[in-house]
């Protein structure tokens, strides 16, 4: 698409706040109205269309686009993304480990055991950790634990949540990103633990690379998200 205005600002809209395209509030891919939680994050999404060139391009846009899902698809269904989101829980990346290498094992031990440990302490929900890839059923206790904190979100948070959880494959860091028990770099380092062990061994081919630096960005602009949303998110639920 091509750039059609000249500026972007900010509004009030309510009790939330809009981005402006020369004066023109906008509205989600879905012709929703984009009404926002916080100005800190209206203004980070006035900044994304401010800095487009003379061709709008979408990919360079992540916060527009996760507040767009949000609004779209989070707020349309909230109940089925809490259980899509908490689903994770039954088979989360850390409670599946080796034995060996006896050096992959261990950096498990290191890097995943507290992350399962501050979970279990933090909702009540000490999950079950298993040698090998075969499924094993988690407590159900744990799992209803799980499942009702991610129904504590709002749809800001639901939708950040649901994405960094289904990128790295584990509910547990996605709770350990937002609730800052973990940064975006140390969710991306156990998220990809297995393949940054391999690559170390064996090098990166091109495609490899292309999906670890999209997961790296991914964490990152959530993690940008949920700061910007900040404390005033709790009013506009879409």
């Amino acid at each position: 698409m091509r750039r059609f205005y000249h500026q972007a600002a900010v509004g009030e809209a309510g009790e939330g706040f809009q981005v402006l395209l020369d004066g023109r509030p906008v509205r989600t891919p879905a012709k929703a109205p984009m009404v926002l939680p916080s100005r800190p994050l209206t203004e980070a999404i006035a900044g994304e269309w401010a800095a487009q060139g003379d061709t709008i391009r979408p990919g360079t846009m992540p916060l527009m686009a996760l507040s767009s899902t949000a609004l779209d698809i989070t707020a349309k269904q909230p109940e089925l993304v809490v259980e899509q989101v908490a689903a994770y829980a039954g088979t989360d990346l850390l409670c599946y480990r080796v034995e060996h290498p006896p050096e992959l094992s261990a950096r498990e031990a290191q890097l995943w055991q507290p992350l399962l440990d501050w979970a279990a302490l933090r909702y009540d929900a000490a999950l079950h950790v298993v040698v090998g890839i075969m499924p094993r059923e988690q407590p159900e206790g744990a799992c209803r634990a799980l499942a009702a904190a991610v129904a504590t979100y709002d749809i800001w948070r639901l939708t950040a949540l649901q994405t960094a959880t289904t990128g790295s494959g584990s509910l547990v860091i996605g709770l350990a990103l937002l609730e800052g028990r973990v940064d975006a770099a140390l969710a991306f380092e156990a998220s990809q633990l297995h393949e940054s062990y391999q690559i170390e061994r064996w090098g990166e081919d091109h495609e490899a690379t292309h999906r670890r630096e999209a997961l790296r960005a991914d964490l990152a602009d959530i993690r940008r998200f949920v700061d910007l949303i900040g404390a005033g998110a709790g009013g506009v639920q879409g």
